[in-house]
């Protein structure tokens, strides 16, 4: 149980057991980030009859710098193999591939939580809830075990906000040890700020706007980055040790270098060192 908490390896995308359902489902909006304008339910051009993309691996260097950023936490497989049982929506019917395109998303946020509640209990300041938390990984794991029909009746929504109590109670006892004054950034927009070397120790982070924030050498010790928009952010020799809930998708979306410290959930990003 330990091992499987530890690398959450079902909690990542794998593309091969995958019928490309974030390449249709969801929608691309021309910008910075995608190159095209793209309806949910449509596939992208670039998506081939084998369910591989075409542009792979030249995709930031053609304008689909998203998509590199993108992580279903798993929720692809599960729903093209478990939900569905194995059927493509390229020879189901309409109907089907429908109901996949709109389970896809709920699926998506559910094993997002997975991915969460296994980190929370790996975390041994927050011991005294971990029985909380285990109760709320096992209903989260049926809640991906629902039919197609369970799944998109269900408020994802609602239940996020459900789970999101446990997951403030881990934060808060995380938090509670660390050195200095510690520091309430939850939600502030700090686009573009100037925190070269800043000391965020301890600090919750909780759904902050870091977009193009200056965090060179910045101290983000035990700081709580769930959520936190983290996109061109300049993580070059910072530290994030001990940083707890961060996801790939967030390290992917932002800058860094050899020297950026990360924890051992995350791997350091490939674009990272071809300066992208």
């Amino acid at each position: 149980m330990e091992d499987h908490i530890a690398d959450r390896s079902d909690l990542r995308g794998d593309c091969e057991r995958c019928f490309g359902l974030c390449c249709v489902a969801l929608p691309f909006t021309r910008a910075t980030d995608f190159a095209i304008d793209k309806a949910a339910g449509t596939p992208c051009p670039n998506l081939r009859t084998d369910h591989r993309c075409g542009i792979h691996a030249k995709l930031r260097q053609t304008g689909f710098s998203g998509c590199t950023v993108y992580d279903c936490f798993g929720a692809g497989q599960q729903v093209s193999q478990v939900t569905f049982g194995g059927q493509d929506w390229r020879t189901g019917s309409k109907d089907q591939a429908r109901r996949m395109f709109d389970v896809f998303p709920v699926v998506r946020q559910l094993h997002e939580l997975l991915w969460y509640l296994t980190e929370a209990l790996t975390l041994p300041p927050a011991e005294s809830i971990h029985a909380e938390v285990r109760g709320a990984l096992s209903r989260t794991e049926a809640l991906t075990r629902g039919t197609p029909e369970e799944l998109g009746a269900l408020d994802v929504g609602a239940y996020r906000q459900e789970v999101n109590v446990l997951l403030l109670r881990t934060s808060e006892l995380m938090r509670a040890g660390a050195k200095g004054k510690k520091k309430d950034r939850r939600g502030a927009d700090l686009m573009g700020a100037r925190l070269k070397g800043a000391d965020l120790r301890g600090a919750d982070l909780r759904g902050a706007y870091l977009i193009a924030a200056d965090l060179t050498g910045a101290d983000l010790r035990g700081a709580d980055l769930i959520g936190a928009d983290l996109r061109d952010a300049d993580l070059t020799d910072a530290d994030l040790t001990g940083a707890f809930f961060l996801t790939q998708p967030q390290v992917a979306a932002a800058r860094g270098s050899a020297g950026t410290r990360l924890p051992g959930s995350v791997v350091r990003p490939v674009h990272w060192a071809a300066g992208l």
